[in-house]
């Protein structure tokens, strides 16, 4: 396929993010970027990798997000990264500030209807779908046929390649002795019957299989993983107790492995939906007993949290721990959840002062889990708030951090 006949210099061009990124068609687009002219792409959380520094002599990459592969682009000065709440993506996208121009598309193979599946993901990326001069599809026969909000006909798209070939994978790698003890203080405060929302990576993982024990767990996340599937295959997450979509559930993107997507092949009772409604403060307040579980960089004995910068470097993202804190702390019955262990290396991951930026405010704080407890910061004052937080931070650490909060104190630096 010769992109030139579709894309014009100057272009934004957004795809689905981690699995569902379309590989064919990004291959391509590095491999004729210099007759291309100026292409600007939105990049998610990348799983394949396509992307890299070299190819930014021409290509112009932003991302809300400095996971993965995405940190070698930031290292190098190559990315510009858009500090931005998940909810908001899909309006920025779809005619905002950062609208597509072109978008490029995996599907699954056709049904009987002629109807192609999003596979992978609806996520933020679809709603630019409605609103793009050019959508390029690329249609895979080893995407799995998903349900959702909608479906794609030949007459949806501008152009498509077929392929056939296994979609990127997004494991999450082993999880530590202290993440599992991070995952056992967070599966404390699920009850049965609650809802779940959890982040990428091995320590919500571990909060997840942690939860093994539980029964009647519903799910409704921006993500659906392996542990995810776990849970459903075990007869643990039934939905059952669901006030929203009940017996189902409900994710943005599947992040994880080919067995994940076999799983999910034809479903019944998986549902991939758009950030607009995994997102949607009223679809979280009215989901009963809601578990927000969210992981951070570093937490300030205030409660102010640093999910984005750590050793100087842009690791993560603003992302949707707001949206999902917010909509937990309105559901009846429902918990919003920091999970981080208390150390990094040899620093504490309890902080004074932050070391980047607040990305989730302390007005939104809930509890605070570490391996050692449980910081309840949900209307406590702030002195209490040093308290609970003292007490959740490493052992090695806490002298100092008291200390350093004093001196603090005693310089005028106050709440």
């Amino acid at each position: 396929m010769d992109l030139a006949r579709y894309l014009r210099p100057g272009d934004r061009v957004v795809w689905g993010q981690g699995c569902a990124e379309p590989q064919t068609l990004t291959a391509l687009l590095v491999e004729q970027r210099h007759r291309l002219g100026g292409i600007t792409c939105f990049v998610g959380l990348p799983a394949a990798g396509v992307i890299r520094p070299e190819h930014t002599d021409v290509l112009a990459i932003e991302s809300y997000c400095g996971t993965g592969s995405n940190q070698r682009l930031h290292e190098a000065g190559r990315l510009a990264i858009v500090p931005v709440h998940y909810a908001a993506l899909p309006g920025l996208l779809a005619g905002g500030r950062l609208a597509a121009d072109a978008v490029f598309v995996q599907v699954s193979a056709p049904d009987e209807h002629g109807r192609h599946s999003l596979g992978l993901a609806d996520d933020y990326f679809s709603a630019a779908l409605d609103t793009a001069r050019v959508v390029i599809a690329e249609v895979n026969e080893q995407v799995p046929y998903t349900f959702g909000a909608r479906t794609l006909s030949a007459a949806d798209w501008t152009a498509c390649v077929a392929t056939s070939r296994p979609p990127a994978e997004l494991p999450a790698g082993p999880a530590s002795a202290t993440a599992a003890a991070v995952a056992a203080r967070v599966a404390g405060l699920v009850e049965d019957g609650a809802t779940v929302q959890f982040g990428i990576g091995a320590l919500p993982e571990a909060c997840l299989d942690a939860l093994a024990g539980h029964r009647d767990l519903g799910i409704h996340s921006g993500l659906l993983n392996d542990a995810a599937m776990r849970l459903i295959q075990a007869g643990v997450a039934t939905g059952a107790r669901k006030t929203v979509d009940p017996g189902v559930a409900v994710g943005g993107f599947l992040g994880g492995s080919a067995a994940l997507f076999r799983f999910a092949h034809c479903h019944p009772a998986i549902r991939l939906r758009g950030t607009g409604y995994t997102h949607d403060p009223a679809v979280l307040a009215a989901q009963w007993r809601l578990a927000a579980i969210n992981s951070a960089c570093e937490v300030d004995l205030s409660g102010q949290v640093n999910a984005e910068v750590a050793g100087g470097r842009y690791v993560g993202s603003v992302g949707g721990a707001s949206d999902f804190l917010r909509g937990a702390a309105r559901s009846p019955g429902g918990v919003p959840i920091i999970a981080l262990p208390s150390t990094a290396g040899p620093a504490s991951r309890i902080v004074v002062r932050l070391n980047g930026p607040v990305s989730t405010p302390r007005a939104d704080a809930g509890v605070i889990v570490t391996e050692y407890g449980a910081a309840d910061l949900r209307g406590a004052p702030v002195t209490v708030r040093y308290e609970r937080m003292l007490a959740v931070a490493h052992p090695d650490h806490r002298a100092a951090l008291a200390a350093e909060l004093e001196a603090d104190l005693m310089n005028g630096v106050r709440a």
